[in-house]
C-alpha cells in the first residue's frame, strides 16, 4: 500500500502524509477469492480491516446452528475491529461476495491509531452506531412485521447500499441468492423465493441466478410501509 491508496477513502482524507504513511508502514494489503474467508466466527481478533475493493458479507451461526448475515461490508467500510468492541474474538465470519481488496492491521496497533488519529476513532464510532440502529430496525422488523414487509426493507437497503442503474432499474451490484436475502430476514428460502416469484409476476423485480434488480422501487417502498 501507499499514502495514495488510503487517500482516496473519505474515512483517511482529512490525515496528513506523514499520518498516512505511518498507517501503510503497519498495514498490509491482499487479496480475497470470490468464496473466501477473510476470518471466521470465534478465530482470535489478530487484526482490523479495511475493504478496498469489493463486497463481503458478515454471517454469524446461532446457537441453534442458523445461519444470518449481519452484515454486507462496502469498499471504504472499516470492519473486525473487535479492539472498539472489546472483544477478543471475532463475532462473526466475513467471507467475499465478489474477488475483493483488503487492508489490515494489527490488533494491538488500534490504540494508538485512534489515539493519533481522531476522525478515525469517529469513524469508528458512527460506524459501531450505524450497526446498532440496523440491528435494532432489524430486530423490530422480525419481531413486528410480516415476512414480505421484511423482505421488501431487506431489499431497499441493498439498493440504497450497492444499488447499479441498468435499464431496467436498480440492480444489488454484487451475486445475492434467494437463500442469502432468506437469511438477512430470518425466513425461509421457500418463503422468499415465493415473495420475490410474485414480485416478478407484478414487475416490480426481476431475478436470476445470483442477481437481483428493482425494477419499481417506489411500489417496493409501498409493500415495505404496508401502503399497498
Amino acid at each position: 500500500m501507499d499514502r495514495s491508496v488510503l487517500r482516496s477513502i473519505p474515512l483517511f482524507a482529512a490525515m496528513s502524509d506523514a499520518q498516512l504513511d505511518r498507517m501503510t508502514a503497519q498495514g498490509s494489503a491482499r487479496r480475497i477469492a470470490q468464496g473466501e474467508s477473510v476470518f471466521e466466527q470465534g478465530d482470535p481478533a489478530k487484526a482490523f480491516y479495511l475493504l478496498l475493493h469489493g463486497r463481503l458479507k458478515v454471517t454469524q451461526v446461532t446457537r441453534d446452528g442458523q445461519q444470518i448475515i449481519v452484515r454486507v461490508v462496502h469498499p471504504g467500510d472499516l470492519f473486525g475491529f473487535t479492539r472498539a468492541l472489546g472483544r477478543p474474538d471475532y463475532p462473526g465470519t466475513a467471507t467475499a461476495a465478489v474477488d475483493s481488496l483488503v487492508a489490515s492491521w494489527p490488533t494491538e496497533s488500534w490504540d494508538g491509531f485512534v489515539e493519533n488519529n481522531p476522525q478515525l476513532a469517529m469513524s469508528a464510532i458512527r460506524t459501531i452506531g450505524q450497526r446498532l440502529d440496523e440491528a435494532h430496525t432489524r430486530i423490530r422488523e422480525m419481531s413486528t412485521e410480516e415476512v414480505e414487509r421484511r423482505v421488501a426493507h431487506a431489499v431497499l437497503r441493498l439498493i440504497e447500499q450497492a444499488g447499479k442503474r441498468v435499464e431496467a432499474g436498480m440492480r444489488v451490484d454484487f451475486p445475492i441468492s434467494r437463500r442469502d436475502i432468506a437469511e438477512m430476514t430470518g425466513t425461509t428460502l421457500h418463503t422468499v423465493s415465493r415473495i420475490l416469484s410474485a414480485w416478478e409476476t407484478r414487475g416490480l423485480v426481476e431475478g436470476g441466478r445470483q442477481k437481483l434488480v428493482v425494477c419499481d422501487a417506489a411500489a417496493l417502498s409501498r409493500l415495505a410501509e404496508n401502503a399497498g
